[in-house]
């Protein structure tokens, strides 16, 4: 892509996680003038781990980050279920993809920023405030910032995530595109490492559910469970104690450690639905766009939405209207079907009822069997 010609000349990406670092090194190095906008002081992460595998892949060869990104990698192998006496119920791997491998999100954002340093501009601490623009595709976005001086853009994408600032700007409200999917999810870092660095443990009652990831140096826990749709509580320690108390095998200490973490990360588990992914020159790429917030697989899909957009506008340089109808024609029809798999995975590891619960629990014996019958 490295010197194509574009009509577009100068590009904003607001939000510096792992869709806008793709797409500030794609589009630096097809020679647009790129900013990145971030309002973190930098890399951001929930705190669990994230999937690289399918198209991401090469994409990630491409940006010379394929090696790092391996080196980094977590050593998992195995998701294993246990009862309230750590004894084991069955098992799945984690990674059905042959050649992907999982990752922790901070390390995956760290590295693909790192590689997009030298193609973009980064400016932390910063947001956009407002989006002036007539509508029409040639006459570039006014931006305003909380901080820095506004400055004229001839594209604007919102790579701002679940809670994107330059969706609610341009296109509406939170409450028109993002669907509370009735769960939630807490995530915290513990302080020891982890016995075993193959396993994730799961921990499970009907509509709630407690893993434990071995990481790559600490462990770390993550609290998923089911609840009223609709926005989070004010104190999500004070519904985490009501929802796990009671809970046997590790949860009490574990429940004890994430309500004394000041960085407990927490959110509802939704999925964004936009009916179109671009206004005039503002577009959006990444969660913003359309995910489910809960799977590790969305941030192949972001790394994979994120060049599928740079190479729609390379492909189309003299159209900005038809690359961005090619980007969202190509990339929606993957997202449906990630959308479809990330709602049978909610139910295969939160079931809401006993009945679903031995039912999954059958199927983890049952697959240690099968996979000894054909190795």
């Amino acid at each position: 892509m490295t010197g194509a010609a574009v009509s577009v000349r100068s590009a904003l990406v607001v939000g510096a996680g792992i869709a806008g670092s793709t797409l500030a090194y794609m589009l630096g190095s097809a020679g647009i003038d790129t900013t990145v906008v971030d309002d973190d002081a930098g890399p951001r992460s929930s705190g669990n781990p994230v999937d690289v595998r399918g198209l991401a892949i090469p994409i990630a060869e491409q940006m010379g980050v394929l090696d790092a990104l391996r080196a980094a990698a977590t050593h998992t192998t195995r998701l294993r279920a246990v009862d309230t006496h750590g004894h084991e119920i069955g098992w799945i791997p984690v990674q059905t993809s042959p050649d992907g491998f999982e990752i922790g999100r901070s390390d995956l954002a760290a590295i693909l920023a790192t590689a997009a340093g030298p193609h973009a501009r980064f400016r932390h601490r910063d947001t956009v405030t407002a989006l002036h623009t007539d509508g029409r595709h040639g006459s570039g976005v006014e931006v305003s910032f909380r901080h820095a001086p506004p400055a004229r853009f001839d594209l604007v994408i919102g790579a701002d995530g679940l809670h994107s600032q330059v969706r609610r700007l341009a296109f509406g409200p939170e409450h028109q595109f993002v669907t509370p999917l009735g769960m939630y999810i807490a995530t915290t870092m513990l302080d020891g490492a982890a016995a075993d660095p193959q396993i994730v443990l799961l921990h499970s009652a009907p509509g709630r559910a407690v893993a434990v990831h071995p990481g790559t140096g600490r462990e770390g826990a993550a609290f998923i469970f089911r609840g009223s749709a609709g926005p989070g509580p004010a104190d999500p320690r004070e519904l985490l104690t009501r929802t796990y108390t009671g809970m046997g095998w590790r949860v009490p200490q574990l429940l004890d450690h994430a309500r004394r973490d000041e960085q407990l990360w927490f959110d509802t588990v939704s999925r964004v639905q936009v009916p179109c992914w671009s206004r005039g020159p503002i577009v959006l790429v990444g969660d913003a766009a359309g995910a489910i917030s809960l799977f590790g697989e969305g941030s192949s899909m972001a790394i994979v939405g994120a060049a599928t957009l740079a190479q729609a506008l390379t492909t189309h340089p003299d159209d900005l209207p038809a690359a961005l109808a090619r980007y969202e024609h190509a990339h929606r029809a993957r997202l449906r079907h990630h959308h479809r798999s990330a709602t049978l995975a909610a139910h295969l590891l939160v079931p809401a009822t006993r009945t679903g619960t031995a039912l999954r629990d059958t199927a983890l014996r049952i697959w240690p069997r099968l996979t000894r019958a054909h190795p």
